[in-house]
């Protein structure tokens, strides 16, 4: 590792500093029983306004949505308004406790039941639950329902699941955690699932073992599949269900209702859409919404109104909790600010002006970069980053981080070559994407004229570029001064 700037914490350790006296003990000293204690620890000895200064500057070099911007295609890197973290911190949402008594907690089961509802309208669903954490959570869960409903039909030769090649990465796994076999459908011309890959699939020997289709729609190549009636037409005929991937559902919400072009079950990214901040690995929440036959096995306990006051209540058939309690409460009240605030006309806006974004950016670099896709995008698009020869999509990232730029999604699709996904969401100013697309320009002109800038990239920042592969396989995970 090449530090370049910052010391580490044991490297400005003084023997004897301390950042806090205590006073003498005025009451007998107990021991500390032998098997607590610890000799040999070794830890840092700094005072107080050196520790402070220490971990202030470390986190000024972390990258962040307030500082910077991230056009991290796929994973939806937007603003989050302060006033959601507002509402959030509001003691009554703050304070409450997952064990208080329905009685006592009437306020968070009409929002969770207000925000199920909302959520349900937006997508065309007749049923949701918020019980999921995260979007791959939501992802299992529909997953399951799909199962649940095929084996209260006793219909239980269908393990196999479609996934399209331009798919969301976790789906092949989600199809294998509940127990189906995934088979993937290649792409066509256009950048759509390949129709006739489709009907030869379902119109063969094997129809009758296909459970369904996880399909993502925009896809990872930002782009919408125009067949997508024809899909869920031709695989609700064969018997099987039709899973939506809503992780793109920035570039739809207020546009178009999911459920409305075939799609019975789907889940959301709250933190993608929805504007609950990402956290390394939570918080989060993934909602799941379904069509009115499928309602009965969502994952619970729901929200339900029943008179004129609020409970937690099991679906009939449900396939069961998802995790304990209801999870990061304050993620939903952050998601329920969002859409009180916006109502239908600004989330329509929101995903407008999502896709107006991308297409702007991808009309001012794709004389530089290679599209493979070059039809009109919704809220992300792929280029190529293999700009000249020796020059690969990872040096274009790391370059941009010189720049003061987050790298966006490299190497996925799968699909193609050098992939460089950029997704600048609605809440970047003109100047921002003006500012990005020059960036990417330089950058270009840089790899034709100078590579050795991209290939030594990146150069300004406290840590230079990493061996991945030594660090994966061998993690240095303790100090070694």
């Amino acid at each position: 590792m090449n530090l370049r700037e910052e010391p580490l914490l044991f490297e400005i350790s003084s023997p004897g500093r301390m950042c806090a006296s205590l006073p003498d003990c005025d009451v007998p000293a107990t021991p500390v029983p032998e098997s607590l204690a610890r000799s040999g620890l070794d830890l840092p000895e700094l005072d107080e306004l050196s520790l402070v200064r220490h971990f202030t500057r470390l986190s000024q070099k972390n990258f962040s949505i307030d500082t910077q911007f991230y056009p991290l295609g796929s994973c939806t890197m937007k603003y989050n308004p302060k006033v959601n973290d507002l509402a959030a911190s509001l003691p009554g949402w703050r304070n409450i406790h997952p064990l208080a008594g329905e009685e006592f907690s009437q306020g968070a089961l009409e929002l969770i039941h207000s925000l199920q509802v909302w959520l349900c309208e937006i997508g065309g669903f007749a049923g949701g639950s918020l019980q999921p954490a995260a979007g791959a959570q939501g992802e299992l869960a529909g997953v399951l329902i799909i199962r649940a409903y095929h084996a209260s039909r006793a219909d239980d030769r269908r393990r196999v699941i479609l996934v399209p090649d331009s798919a969301h990465g976790t789906n092949p796994a989600s199809c294998a955690m509940a127990g189906f076999a995934a088979r993937t459908l290649p792409s066509d011309a256009d950048g759509g699932v390949d129709m006739a890959a489709l009907r030869a699939e379902l119109g063969g020997a094997a129809r009758d073992s296909i459970a369904g289709i996880m399909i993502t729609n925009p896809n990872t190549l930002g782009l919408f599949d125009r067949n997508i009636e024809a899909i869920a037409d031709a695989v609700h005929e064969a018997g099987g269900l039709v899973y939506g991937d809503g992780a793109n559902m920035n570039a739809l919400a207020g546009v178009l209702k999911p459920a409305e072009v075939g799609i019975d079950v789907m889940h959301y990214n709250l933190h993608k859409t929805f504007s609950t901040p990402h956290g390394g690995g939570g918080p989060g929440a993934g909602f799941v919404g379904v069509r009115p036959d499928l309602a009965d096995f969502l994952p619970g306990p729901i929200a339900a109104k029943i008179g004129g006051s609020y409970s937690l209540a099991m679906p009939k058939r449900s396939i069961g909790r998802m995790k304990a309690f209801y999870g990061n409460f304050g993620i939903l009240v952050r998601a329920y600010t969002y859409l009180r605030m916006l109502g239908a006309p600004g989330l329509r806006r929101v995903a407008e002006t999502s896709v107006l974004n991308a297409n702007y950016i991808k009309a001012l670099v794709e004389g530089a970069y290679k599209i493979k896709y070059p039809r009109r995008c919704m809220h992300e698009f792929v280029a190529q980053g293999d700009l000249a020869e020796g020059v690969h999509t990872l040096d274009v990232a790391k370059r941009l981080i010189d720049y003061g730029f987050h790298p966006p999604t490299i190497y996925f699709p799968l699909i193609v070559p050098e992939a460089l996904m950029i997704e600048p969401t609605e809440t970047e100013a003109k100047e921002t994407l003006d500012e990005f697309a020059a960036v990417l320009l330089k950058i270009a002109e840089e790899a034709r004229e100078e590579p050795s800038l991209l290939l030594s990239a990146p150069t300004t920042t406290p840590v230079g570029r990493l061996d991945e592969v030594s660090a994966a396989r061998n993690p240095t995970l303790c100090y070694r001064a």
